[in-house]
């Protein structure tokens, strides 16, 4: 009980600045990296779709939801704002809050893994325009939907890292977004592929 309580006075403060400089880098991650990729190719990887689709919505919640997150972690460090968030005492202890750190390194090194094996044909959303192949080696012999699995676990280790009722709300909407966003992509690859993509979606399983 003592360890758990010392690992806990070490681990606390660890796991608080973590998440606040890790949601900052993320974010100028993927900023520097989409404006790196626009100044070379002369378009954006990123894809909202057209206005009001389901694509356009889930694009914009996501991104509410992100900065919502990056705004909670980067304050909680100066400021007590865990009450505001409704922190769950009973998980919130040290193992449980380092699993979620895991979790989230885990997460942000497969995120990048997979994007680096899609190469050039990586896209943010559904891309209409794009003249792109059909990935069914690798990571997506196994999954249809690699990313947005490796993105979930991120999800579940930040409610980890930050177990309330404010993370908690964040996994679901996430999770539920993610869902309704794969339909939508997987409807446009049937579209585009036709017969090559209902044989792989016959071999290969949506999610594991």
């Amino acid at each position: 009980m003592v360890f758990l309580d010392s690992f806990h006075t070490v681990a606390e403060p660890l796991v608080r600045y973590f998440l606040g400089i890790f949601f900052l880098m993320i974010g100028l991650q993927f900023t520097s990296r989409s404006l790196g990729l626009y100044a070379r190719m002369g378009y954006s990887f990123i894809n909202y779709g057209e206005r009001a689709s389901a694509g356009w919505w889930h694009r914009n919640i996501f991104n509410v939801f992100r900065g919502l997150i990056l705004a909670a972690v980067v304050a909680r460090i100066f400021v007590d704002i865990d009450p505001w968030l409704g922190v769950f005492d009973s998980l919130y202890y040290g193992p449980v809050l380092v699993t979620g750190m895991v979790f989230l390194m885990f997460s942000f090194s497969l995120v990048n893994y997979l994007q680096a094996f899609m190469h050039d044909q990586w896209r943010s959303g559904v891309d209409p325009k794009q003249d792109r192949q059909l990935l069914t080696d690798g990571p997506f012999s196994r999954s249809r939907n690699p990313v947005f699995i490796t993105v979930m676990l991120g999800q579940l280790g930040f409610f980890l890292a930050l177990p309330s009722v404010f993370s908690l709300v964040c996994l679901i909407a996430g999770v539920t977004v993610l869902v309704r966003q794969a339909r939508v992509e997987e409807k446009a690859l049937a579209e585009l592929f036709g017969d090559a993509y209902e044989a792989y979606r016959r071999r290969v399983p949506r999610w594991l």
